[in-house]
């Protein structure tokens, strides 16, 4: 499993105005592993760190313009992503696929030996046939990630995730549900995960490695630990 335990990692994350991104980028920025963290944002996240530097750029599908500033990291920790619900199966496939492509076609071709870490969601379809259009897309876009030529490229599936106190973009239901964590994760551990554990894992899956390439809600609490 340990393949680089002293690698120093330098990432790029994006979707830090969201819950996972923003607690991805905190425990990044704490984490002595993480040398130096990139973040690409339509608007600016608030947030300064020696560690830290942020691109304000407001066209993914077109990166062209900050290429230049996309070198020299070899982790890209991909959590921008939206709900399927109250939008068209062409518009969740241009924001869930196309964008997602884009940016790491970009990042293969400016970094050689980038691991690719990419946020799925329990339940997403990799057969790419299966009856939930959602599921279907992050699937494919799972599959074709994997046929880039990136060092790795890992799908974490977590289901339930818990928050940690102090972010920003905390969904505002978690503190009405945040109650079934501790049931949840005793009935069906497969199912749920802290923030903090997701976030570790995405880091030691970089600097150790992982023998799965599709990181399951069990996988995650494994790659947590120290």
């Amino acid at each position: 499993m340990e393949e680089k335990n002293n690698l120093k990692i330098r990432a790029i994350i994006t979707g830090v105005t969201g819950m996972v991104g923003e607690g991805v980028m905190h425990v990044c920025l704490k984490n002595p592993a993480v040398d130096a963290v990139l973040v690409i944002n339509r608007k600016p996240c608030g947030v300064t760190h020696p560690k830290l530097t942020e691109i304000i750029h407001q066209d993914f599908y077109d990166v062209s313009a900050i290429e230049k500033q996309l070198t020299g990291y070899n982790a890209c920790y991909f959590c921008l992503g939206v709900t399927s619900v109250g939008i068209s199966e062409e518009q969740y496939y241009k924001l869930t696929y196309t964008l997602t492509m884009n940016i790491a076609q970009t990042l293969t071709k400016l970094n050689t030996g980038m691991t690719f870490c990419y946020v799925s969601g329990a339940g997403t379809d990799s057969s790419e046939k299966g009856r939930l259009a959602w599921a279907r897309v992050k699937g494919k876009t799972e599959n074709d990630l994997m046929k880039l030529s990136f060092r790795k490229v890992y799908a974490f599936r977590p289901g339930f995730i818990k928050s940690f106190k102090g972010l920003k973009n905390t969904h505002k239901f978690y503190k009405y549900i945040s109650w079934l964590f501790p049931i949840g994760r005793a009935v069906y551990p497969n199912g749920f995960c802290t923030l903090e554990e997701l976030s570790k894992a995405m880091i030691h899956a970089v600097s150790r490695g992982y023998h799965k390439n599709i990181i399951e809600g069990k996988d995650i609490i494994i790659l947590a630990k120290e």
